[in-house]
């Protein structure tokens, strides 16, 4: 760990609980094992759209889906390195009042995060993603601001990067970064074992973070084709401020 990562922080805002793991748990392992503190937001359970397997055990109530899921979310957190706290808002559909949109706000002003992950700004096959984003989005501008709680400390400028959808060509999702995962691969899916509930995913985000792979080693020097393997695709939603473009 190096001195100038050890109080970095990234904060992760996911609709449901399995959707940090499948989309940016690589991110997450990664940043953890170079010292920064990774905290995850998880807006909902997932109780009714993302637990098919769950329900379809039969004598399954909503609460006891609930807490199978916080479970599992809560085990592949602490495989990742991440932590994690559940605001339970329900899912399809995901809807948020402004005590939420306060609540969201208020850990952004705690966590301070250096970096925001989070879904694509547009989905048509699922409304809670994109209302998670553009949920984040506002308690993003909400903790900017000095007349918000005044005498608080107010956040700066996190970039703020959307994880890829699920079917990425029907939600205007394009990846202008692939973040190389190959360290952490085997973390990763360790922490997609978590995931029972959804265990018809597993396989699927092994292809994704492949294919990933493949192109981002398109996209590096030839010292590096070798290792890498695994990949993640983020899409920012803010321009980035350099001055250096190497």
């Amino acid at each position: 760990m190096t001195n100038n990562t050890a109080a970095k922080t990234g904060l992760v805002v996911s609709a449901h609980s399995a959707d940090f793991v499948w989309r940016a748990g690589g991110a997450i392992a990664l940043h953890t094992s170079r010292g920064y503190n990774m905290h995850v937001v998880c807006l909902s359970f997932g109780e009714r759209g993302e637990s098919a397997k769950l329900w379809r055990k039969g004598e399954m109530t909503e609460e006891n889906v609930k807490a199978i899921r916080k479970e599992e979310a809560m085990a592949a957190a602490e495989v990742l390195g991440a932590s994690i706290e559940f605001f339970d808002m329900g899912d399809y559909p995901l809807r948020a009042d402004k005590d939420s949109l306060f609540r969201l706000a208020d850990v952004y002003r705690r966590v301070q995060p250096h970096f925001v992950l989070s879904h694509s700004l547009h989905d048509p096959y699922n409304y809670d993603h994109p209302l998670a984003t553009h949920l984040a989005q506002e308690a993003r501008i909400i903790a900017q601001a000095e007349g918000y709680r005044p005498g608080e400390p107010i956040i700066g400028a996190p970039p703020v990067y959307c994880f890829e959808p699920h079917q990425p060509e029907q939600c205007n999702w394009k990846p202008d970064v692939l973040l190389d995962i190959t360290s952490v691969w085997k973390k990763k899916y360790q922490a997609i074992q978590c995931m029972a509930g959804q265990e018809h995913l597993w396989e699927y985000y092994t292809r994704v973070a492949l294919q990933r792979g493949v192109q981002a080693k398109r996209n590096i020097g030839i010292t590096a084709v070798k290792t890498l393997t695994h990949a993640e695709g983020f899409q920012s939603i803010f321009p980035r401020v350099t001055e250096d473009l190497s």
